[in-house]
């Protein structure tokens, strides 16, 4: 039984946008070539069925790749490639292409690698590659293919094709495809923070607590003397620069009579900077410091103080200040003048006179007589 043959043609190839008629950019970014009509005649006559696949073989420079056929409407002697497929192959415009008949096997597994990290930007790959596959009837390993989203274009190598034959090439129509990506061309992995917790120095110095040194206890390592929050330097350090009050006070409302301050004059002077003057920002550094630890390390060392219980002070001699004996309190709270002294005395005195001239009038009164003994 004698061997089907083959469709086997010399072309002069030329790329897609030489092709008379309007732009097809569809074509250019597929991976379909056009044909005369001469070629659709001698195919069927050879009962080359669908899909109708070829080899593109660039005899001079040993190059090949695969690709399907889109219309028969070429000028005779003539086929039109993709701008990319003239690339892989070599080829420059009125070359002379072989093309060969050809079966692929259905792509079960292929693996892609965009050519820049632009592609990344693509909210759903996915469905942007089922869309551009359209344009394709088979992919073959080691081509580097375009596709157009959103008027920019895109490369895309072809790494891997399964099953794996001796073509290196597989079928992409009618077939269920399963599509892995490799990391983009110049595609950086972000650092990673390292693992200390710890906040750095800003300034570039040394942070507080001095030299990180890796013997003796952790209090040790980490000078915990220096920044513990009853440590001297972190005290005078906390009383110079946490108060909130150390700038001169200013009355909201000035008093009546009182002359306004002279405006200085807009004018620039030569040599003299019209911008105010910063107000320079004060840091905090009241509280307990920041840790210098390494990674993986944990400090307990702070001071405990613990919560003193019912009857300490009693205990230790504090006097411990009755409260809510039905002794008046003042909000002031300080000692009272001798004028306020003299004042509650003289106010006991007119109580007690008072008292006094109400008893005896209520010994008159009882010492009155009735209207019977006027009688008697």
């Amino acid at each position: 039984m004698t061997a089907p043959k083959r469709f086997d043609e010399y072309y002069r190839c030329y790329p897609v946008a030489m092709l008379p008629g309007p732009e097809r950019e569809n074509v250019n970014h597929g991976g379909k070539v056009i044909m005369p009509p001469s070629a659709l005649d001698k195919l069927t006559r050879l009962h080359i069925t669908y899909p109708m696949l070829f080899e593109l073989i660039n005899g001079n420079k040993e190059r090949m790749t695969h690709g399907g056929v889109l219309e028969f409407i070429a000028e005779e002697g003539k086929i039109y490639l993709p701008f990319w497929t003239m690339q892989t192959l070599l080829l420059e415009p009125g070359d002379l292409l072989q093309i060969k008949s050809t079966d692929l096997p259905p792509g079960q597994f292929v693996k892609l690698q965009a050519q820049s990290t632009a592609f990344l930007d693509i909210s759903d790959p996915k469905a942007v590659l089922e869309n551009a596959f359209r344009n394709f009837s088979c992919l073959t390993k080691g081509d580097v293919f375009t596709f157009a989203y959103n008027d920019q274009t895109y490369e895309m190598a072809v790494l891997e094709t399964k099953p794996e034959t001796s073509k290196n090439a597989i079928g992409v129509l009618e077939t269920d495809l399963e599509v892995d990506f490799a990391a983009p061309v110049g595609y950086e992995e972000p650092k990673r923070p390292s693992g200390t917790s710890t906040p750095r120095s800003i300034t570039g110095g040394l942070p507080a607590g001095g030299t990180l040194h890796n013997q003796g206890t952790m209090a040790q390592a980490i000078n915990y003397s220096s920044i513990a929050p009853t440590s001297t330097s972190a005290i005078a350090g906390a009383k110079a620069i946490s108060s909130n009050f150390l700038l001169g006070g200013q009355k909201l409302n000035a008093k009546k009579g009182s002359k306004a301050p002279t405006p200085k004059a807009s004018t620039p002077m030569a040599g003299t900077s019209t911008n105010p003057p910063q107000t320079p920002i004060i840091r905090r550094a009241n509280g307990p410091q920041p840790l210098r630890l390494q990674p993986g390390k944990l400090f307990f060392g702070y001071e405990l103080k613990p919560v003193r219980k019912t009857g300490e002070g009693k205990q230790e001699g504090v006097d411990t200040k009755p409260m809510f004996q039905g002794q008046g309190q003042t909000l002031r709270g300080g000692v009272k003048r001798k004028g306020d002294v003299a004042e509650e005395a003289k106010a006991k005195g007119k109580g007690k006179e008072g008292e006094k001239a109400k008893e005896d009038e209520g010994k008159k009164l009882s010492g009155g007589r009735t209207l019977k003994d006027g009688g008697k």
